[in-house]
């Protein structure tokens, strides 16, 4: 328990001091915007916060529950300053038992309130799995569709940092297989708000994979995104780039990436065109088909491991559908290495895909490179 705590406390500041130039290199890129131009801007971390803050003003029965979401105002500050807004029967620390508040935050659904169950990083979800996955996730239909459960497991998924193995995983495949859970995988400030609103909202238990990494992200926000009533829908992506040349398929932070790929294939007169899934499930295969009928190449990427991955998934279904009879090329599938992420700060830059091994997937699939 005194290594948690100590994590609790050290995460942060280590992984912000092991991403400071990478941080600072994101932020410069992406000023320049990725969405249309808009006087509005705010960080990922901002705009969680937002959507929380809205949803809580809307609906009494919306409450956090998680540890050090209250007085600490969040290992991520991302639930800054709702403690001094709502109080603390609504915005609820925790000791460091995750199958212990998960639980105790699913009985809350089942009786009628609508739990944000925050988890400092989903590698400690793992302790509380069985209730995510058979307590929230099957109770509704095991109940013949008499005990609904609204609740959202959110927190930060994937590789941060300097944070090694144990601390580094994807969970995104892992909850995308469950029935009766959907799985959300924002990437940008506008996805995060949006998506965040919905998964509150909707009557199904939702995960919903932040990423530590983009948490201090700043990305234009439009008029609509900044009001309250702005909701996305889950289980549909966006076309976050239109192209005719290769599709570029992406969730969370990979999509920054994608759309940075797209820019320098475009320097060789290479159309890409990039999605962003938003949802993992439900899977919005239907953009990616069209999206494949257009361009006959596709590309998936992804920070997880490389078996029995979303982008495994994605292959699969279009190999099964009517979009696999126009592919021209191999499905291109990038992924993180299929090891233990390293700490070592050089074996761990290996391990993750970034903006150059996209391209050269992409290239690959047009049958540009070696």
């Amino acid at each position: 328990m005194a290594s948690r705590l100590a994590f609790a406390r050290l995460a942060p500041s280590v992984a912000r001091a092991r991403s400071a130039r990478s941080a600072w290199s994101i932020s410069a890129r992406l000023a320049r915007g990725y969405a249309s131009q808009s006087e509005h801007t705010m960080t990922v971390r901002e705009a969680l916060n937002a959507a929380m803050e809205e949803e809580m003003l809307r609906d009494e029965n919306v409450f956090i529950i998680g540890e050090e979401v209250a007085r600490y105002n969040g290992a991520y500050k991302v639930t800054k300053g709702l403690l001094d807004k709502f109080g603390e029967k609504r915005v609820v620390d925790t000791p460091i038992t995750e199958m212990g508040f998960a639980g105790l935050a699913i009985g809350a659904a089942f009786a009628g309130l609508r739990p944000i169950c925050e988890f400092m990083t989903f590698n400690f979800a793992m302790q509380a799995i069985d209730q995510i996955v058979n307590s929230a996730g099957k109770t509704h239909y095991m109940s013949g569709g008499v005990l609904p459960c609204p609740i959202v497991f959110r927190g930060p998924n994937g590789a941060a940092a300097g944070v090694a193995a144990q601390h580094s995983q994807d969970y995104a495949s892992w909850y995308g297989q469950i029935p009766g859970l959907k799985v959300v995988s924002p990437w940008n400030s506008e996805d995060c708000k949006g998506l965040l609103k919905a998964a509150i909202r909707d009557p199904n238990p939702v995960v919903f994979l932040e990423n530590e990494l983009m948490y201090g992200v700043t990305f234009p926000m439009s008029s609509e995104a900044m009001s309250d009533s702005f909701l996305l829908p889950i289980g549909k992506a966006k076309v976050e780039r239109e192209g005719s040349d290769v599709t570029i398929v992406a969730h969370s932070k990979m999509v920054g990436h994608s759309v940075e790929a797209a820019e320098e294939l475009a320097k060789e007169g290479i159309k890409a065109e990039v999605i962003n899934l938003r949802s993992i499930r439900p899977l919005d295969i239907e953009t990616i088909k069209k999206s494949v009928k257009k361009t006959n190449r596709l590309v998936v990427a992804e920070g997880g491991f490389p078996a029995f991955g979303v982008g495994s998934e994605i292959c699969a279904q279009i190999v099964e559908s009517e979009a696999f009879d126009y592919l021209d090329a191999p499905v291109e599938r990038v992924t993180g290495a299929d090891v233990p992420t390293p700490y070592a700060v050089n074996l761990e830059n290996l391990t993750f895909p970034d903006t150059g091994v996209i391209v050269k997937a992409a290239k690959r699939a047009l049958y540009r490179s070696n």
